[in-house]
């Protein structure tokens, strides 16, 4: 993979392999490898503002946005395990609230010095579940 501005995406879509990174740079890319956004989805929202900016996209396709604990965890283990040999600009993770997960996320953030992109609830969620803890 070409060095350069990427952010890796965790998501639900309508195609692509589960437990993969699949790569688009192009929205004719990502419509062909990912198909239409499902109802409720935020992640190829997220995925065309990236794409977008400019960036090379790593979407990690996921059954269950937010909640399919065990899709997020097989790509943040490769993110986190991979050499740093693309420029992780971002991880955006829509629908996860859950302050486990969203901790795990920050870890390999912190490994690539890049940032989390999430929605407004998703930060609430994870904020008030740090307060009753």
């Amino acid at each position: 993979m070409n060095k350069g501005p990427t952010i890796a995406l965790f998501g639900e879509a309508e195609r692509g392999e589960f437990e993969t990174a699949i790569l688009c740079t192009t929205l004719h890319e990502l419509l062909g490898k990912l198909g239409e956004p499902p109802p409720d989805s935020l992640a190829l929202h997220f995925a065309v503002q990236a794409l977008h900016f400019h960036q090379k996209l790593l979407f990690y396709r996921v059954r269950e946005e937010g909640f399919s604990s065990d899709d997020y965890l097989v790509g943040l283990k490769e993110l986190q395990q991979a050499e740093p040999i693309f420029d992780l600009q971002a991880i955006c993770a829509p629908g996860v609230g859950d302050h486990e997960l969203i901790d795990k996320i920050f870890n390999v953030c912190r490994r690539h010095e890049s940032l989390l992109i999430t929605s407004e609830k998703d930060l609430y969620d994870y904020l008030t579940t740090l307060a009753s803890l």
